[in-house]
């Protein structure tokens, strides 16, 4: 096998650039080959930004909207927030609606309507992302049954789950999550790849032609060290799973023999080693959570892979207002939209 791209890669603070202005909450990003970026935006909607600067922002057709309390963590846990978002067959934006706890899909002018607001009848909980797969089925991650997300950010809380919509409509499919995260396909969609923020860890299962999973494992670290508290994951054409760190302000990659590199460093060791005491001590506050933001790509959030050669990575964060990137050493692996474009 040919030496891996990543194995001496840093990038440093001073490397990153920077596109879009005034955002809010651009947690996920999708890119298009085009160029053009769509930004998940706490407004309600997404943020257009096209590859020359220019942007739109594209409120949803409803009347929820951020909340614009002066209590900063209600900016985090009230109103709507789209949190993860992929594109359906025909282009619509699909979105995990982390404050609304919906599963909606977006015309790109804004209408927007509900796809799923329970399973057998009871709320989904905390839908924290959503990915589609060359069958077309769509796949969404819940991090937790309580209202409250923050409640829930402890090392004992396992109600995450995994759901999938197929044709015969949305069932779960795994369980038992330490608040489930973001989720990718390896290349052969053989595995399915799950960030577990809690749990301090990044698990696969085996993916069946019926959408069931199984022999769950842990990939990589059992644990993924100081700060390592993953949130976005996306794999690169080599096979190394690339990933953020929360609060660790960190993006890290797990190769494909599961061996840990850390790419971008831009953490707090003050401030996350009392985030972590106070962690395992079940004692978190969200102003724990708040001290470890870095001032570059606040609360790093999530990865994408873009530009016409794949080799653009684009840094989606919670607290940031424009879009951190960089060049990697190796193309990303396309995703859906991508391939049949």
């Amino acid at each position: 096998m040919r030496s891996n791209p990543i194995d001496s890669f840093k990038v440093k603070v001073s490397d990153l650039k920077f596109i879009g202005r005034n955002l809010q909450r651009p947690e996920c990003i999708l890119a298009e080959p085009d160029g053009t970026l769509w930004a998940a935006d706490a407004r309600g909607g997404v943020t257009k930004i096209l590859p020359d600067g220019t942007q739109q922002t594209m409120t949803q057709s409803s009347d929820l909207r951020f909340s614009k309390s002066d209590d900063l963590a209600s900016r985090f846990t009230q109103g709507t927030l789209p949190n993860g978002l992929a594109f359906a067959e025909n282009g619509d934006i699909l979105i995990s609606n982390f404050g609304t706890d919906l599963l909606e899909v977006m015309t790109r002018d804004g209408k927007t309507r509900t796809l799923y607001d329970n399973i057998e009848g009871k709320p989904v909980g905390k839908v924290n992302f959503v990915l589609r797969d060359s069958k077309n089925r769509i796949w969404i991650t819940i991090s937790t049954k309580t209202k409250n997300w923050a409640a829930a950010f402890r090392p004992e809380t396992n109600d995450g789950y995994i759901a999938i919509v197929d044709k015969d409509g949305i069932r779960a499919v795994a369980e038992g999550f330490r608040f489930t995260n973001e989720i990718r396909f390896d290349a052969k969609e053989e595995y399915l790849y799950i960030a577990e923020t809690t749990g301090r860890r990044i698990s696969r299962m085996r993916v069946h032609p019926d959408g069931t999973l199984s022999d769950r494992e842990v990939f990589g670290p059992p644990d993924l060290g100081p700060g390592g508290f993953p949130d976005g994951i996306a794999f690169d054409s080599y096979g190394n799973l690339w990933g953020t760190l929360i609060y660790g302000e960190k993006i890290f990659a797990l190769t494909p023999e599961g061996e840990p590199r850390i790419i971008l460093d831009d953490g707090k060791p003050e401030a996350i080693a009392r985030l972590e005491s106070n962690f395992f001590s079940g004692r978190v506050t969200f102003d724990d959570m708040l001290a470890c933001a870095s001032s570059a790509a606040p609360w790093m959030a999530s990865v994408t892979f873009g530009g016409p050669d794949l080799k653009t990575v684009y840094i989606g964060t919670l607290k940031g207002n424009r879009i951190p990137y960089f060049t990697s050493p190796i193309a990303g692996l396309p995703m859906v939209h991508w391939k049949k474009r």
